[in-house]
């Protein structure tokens, strides 16, 4: 049996008439860059996820460093966020001038947590980008507390958390502004780079939809200097087409994951993902924990299972944050999870089978 890691032709072949459909229609009006189906979706997500305003940009990065720049974001300022997180998250805070700050997961979450981020804070601190792993929020409460007490800007990004909830609220909603990636194995996905920004706040949303469009609301009417991040039209359509599933999606990706861990229950050498209590973790990844990773991936891939690494090297351990001045013993737990973490397949579609076919394969190799 092969088990791939996600099976996106599986997903197509399910809604395959809406999908062509939506091609179709936007190449015959070639509303390839903005116009209606641009419009479309952002009114349709907006409205499902229960947010005043999303902009549509061209990716899930572009949209982290839009609302940092939008929000004064620059030379001298310092953002804190995850560790254990992929360089999206990071990259785009040093892009804006501002110098990034990592935090060390909490071992039983693999998330950022009050504690740390409290830890982290300096008199340069000017806002906490929290990421929301694997589809799992972080300990919301005790950050939006900090960020208050301390008047620093709460952002979150949420490539890995579509409608992920935290005590009842979704992710996105708690900080000023959520950033979310479309791109194709997320999810809610394109079939390209895609991503978008959801915010409350009109201010900041007319902001950031100027600037993510040369700096201008309106056709050569620039009041400022922006970048070129626009949603175009056909992911657009995709997205809409694949926007009435996501819900049952997301179920199904639930369902999967009690599945995984009913076959997995009992392997000694192998740690579960651990669900919040009071959240709902949607699974855009179903992480273990396990001992000789190298040598279980392999004997899975040997056994047709496909798997993944998110990601082989914290962030803070990369040669790119080297001038940071920081030693893996400042991220103990980040760093321990490198040799750790293994991704199994997660996708609505995957069957109990497949399931058990996995959970088998890793129970032969400790045996």
């Amino acid at each position: 049996m092969h088990v791939p890691f996600v099976d996106l032709h599986a997903q197509y072949q399910s809604i395959k008439s809406d999908i062509d459909t939506a091609i179709q229609d936007v190449i015959a009006k070639t509303a390839f860059i903005g116009g209606e189906y641009v419009k479309k979706f952002e009114s349709e997500y907006a409205a499902l996820y229960g947010v005043k305003h999303v902009i549509g940009c061209g990716n899930g990065t572009d949209s982290l460093y839009v609302i940092m720049k939008m929000l004064g974001i620059g030379e001298g300022d310092e953002v804190i966020t995850a560790a254990n997180s992929w360089i999206s998250s990071s990259e785009t805070i040093s892009q804006t001038g501002a110098r990034p700050v990592f935090t060390d997961p909490d071992d039983t979450y693999m998330s950022m947590s009050a504690e740390a981020v409290a830890a982290a804070i300096t008199p340069a601190t000017k806002a906490v980008m929290v990421v929301h792993l694997h589809g799992q929020m972080c300990e919301m409460e005790g950050i939006q507390k900090i960020c208050t007490e301390k008047n620093i800007h709460l952002i979150e990004d949420c490539a890995q958390s579509h409608f992920s909830e935290y005590n009842g609220v979704r992710a996105a909603v708690t900080g000023i502004a959520g950033s979310f990636s479309f791109y194709p194995g997320k999810n809610l996905g394109a079939y390209g780079d895609a991503g978008c920004i959801v915010t409350n706040d009109d201010v900041l949303a007319e902001k950031c939809r100027m600037y993510a469009n040369h700096g201008a609301l309106k056709k050569h009417h620039h009041e400022i200097e922006g970048i070129n991040s626009r949603l175009d039209g056909l992911q657009a359509a995709i997205l809409s087409a694949k926007l009435p599933h996501i819900l049952e999606w997301t179920e199904k990706r639930i369902a999967n994951a009690a599945l995984y861990h009913k076959h997995l229950e009992g392997i000694d050498g192998v740690r579960v993902p651990n669900v919040r209590p009071g959240t709902k973790h949607t699974f855009h990844l179903y992480m273990i924990r396990a001992q000789r990773r190298d040598e279980l991936q392999k004997y899975l891939k040997d056994n047709g299972v496909d798997t993944a690494v998110h990601y082989p090297t914290a962030l803070p351990n990369l040669p790119a944050y080297q001038y940071l001045g920081t030693t893996t013993a400042d991220y103990p737990v980040a760093t321990q999870l490198q040799d750790e973490i293994l991704s199994l397949p997660m996708y609505p579609e995957l069957s109990e089978e497949s399931i058990a076919h996995v959970a088998n394969c890793i129970r032969s190799f400790y045996k």
